[in-house]
């Protein structure tokens, strides 16, 4: 992942998609202060945990900017989070989740929200990467309720 995001940054240089190089810098800048931090070679899964809070926090930035009417703005985090999207894994669609959330239900036998907290970890353990977690949480709400 490390090597594609370099061969990538180089590229947008030399096409000079300011946009892009300065999402991969920021990126790749989150990168080494989690490698720093955890004091060890990153692997792919921690880098993907890493795309998912971006993601994450340009999501909420993009409500709040549209809230606020501020336009412009909220375009330039939508461009930016599909840059990012871009380096996720290919996500799991809402019927393929739904389905996931359904069987985990039934294959652990949990009837109350108060099991919410297990059936996410479960859930979390074989989505992670794959699905918005908040999503997941949402629909085991509703499953549950």
């Amino acid at each position: 992942m490390n090597e594609k995001l370099t061969n990538d940054l180089k590229e947008a240089m030399m096409a000079r998609d300011e946009l892009r190089v300065s999402t991969i810098r920021f990126l790749m800048a989150d990168m080494k202060n989690l490698k720093i931090e955890k004091q060890r070679e990153l692997e792919d899964e921690d880098i993907a945990i890493l795309l998912e809070r971006q993601v994450k926090r340009h999501r909420e930035s993009i409500e709040a900017f549209e809230k606020g009417n501020r336009t412009e703005m909220a375009a330039k985090e939508k461009k930016e989070l599909s840059i990012l999207q871009s380096y996720l894994p290919e996500q799991m669609s809402r019927e393929e989740i739904e389905k996931e959330v359904t069987l985990v239900i039934a294959s652990s036998g949990a009837s109350s929200i108060t099991e919410m907290g297990r059936l996410r970890g479960m859930l979390s353990a074989k989505l992670k990467g794959k699905a918005d977690m908040g999503l997941v949480s949402d629909l085991v709400k509703q499953k549950l309720s």
